[in-house]
């Protein structure tokens, strides 16, 4: 586990969105991210379609979601919306590098979709540790300790087979998300987490307590960009 501390939610994001980029940048080949919703997420987006702009390899890079809810893809609480507004707008992506978690009749259509066009992508069914299905998987951290829309007290937890999953009734909008096998089937996978309110989530998952974030084993590395408040070692 590697942690980055900033001073501020402004200085994790623009650490976060220079990292990615260097990243991006480095790779030979096509490069697949996952992204995550949230508000600080978003702040690196808007960074990544302006100061990084310039030298992000955008032709090469493909964008995934980690969850979304069952909503249309113009709803304001869409993850797609969020990404377009902040990103995809202001940026040089073709269309056909993105690749969102399309809304269906019912959540679990709409995963079984996505999982099978994931599938589709990756080129087979069977993940295998040695060719990571992302390069980077971007997450978030709630306040009770889930990530993506792995939610404390849901059956998305106990999913070890497949790559996606639907979730029912731990919000008001069902949700669809990608489940632990396909988080951890990423090159890195780096956490971003402001805010003193998540403080204690983020102190039980480093102490080990079993909250969903926590259960999180990535096969590559696992990077934490944390800022001063939500630090609970300065606590």
């Amino acid at each position: 586990m590697t942690v980055f501390l900033h001073d501020d939610a402004e200085a994790l994001s623009q650490a976060a969105a220079r990292w990615l980029t260097e990243r991006s940048c480095a790779a030979k080949a096509r490069f697949a991210v996952s992204l995550a919703g949230g508000s600080t997420p978003r702040r690196m987006y808007e960074l990544l379609a302006s100061a990084e702009r310039a030298r992000f390899p955008w032709d090469r890079v493909h964008w995934f979601f980690g969850d979304e809810r069952l909503v249309p893809h113009d709803d304001p609480d869409s993850n797609v919306r969020m990404v377009r507004e902040a990103m995809f707008s202001s940026a040089p992506i073709p269309a056909e590098s993105v690749h969102p978690i399309a809304w269906a009749e019912s959540p679990e259509t709409a995963a079984q979709d996505y999982e099978q066009m994931l599938q589709a992508w990756y080129g087979g069914g069977e993940l295998d540790p040695r060719r990571p299905l992302f390069d980077v998987v971007l997450l978030g951290l709630g306040d009770d300790g889930h990530t993506a829309s792995l939610f404390p007290g849901t059956a998305a937890l106990s999913e070890r087979t497949r790559w996606t999953a639907p979730v029912i009734g731990a919000m008001p909008q069902p949700r669809i998300t990608l489940t632990y096998p396909a988080l951890e089937c990423s090159r890195a996978v780096a956490f971003l987490v402001s805010g003193a309110g998540k403080r204690e989530a983020l102190r039980r998952i480093w102490r080990g307590d079993d909250l969903p974030a926590a259960r999180l084993r990535p096969q590559g590395e696992l990077i934490w960009f944390v800022d001063r408040a939500a630090d609970p070692r300065a606590a």
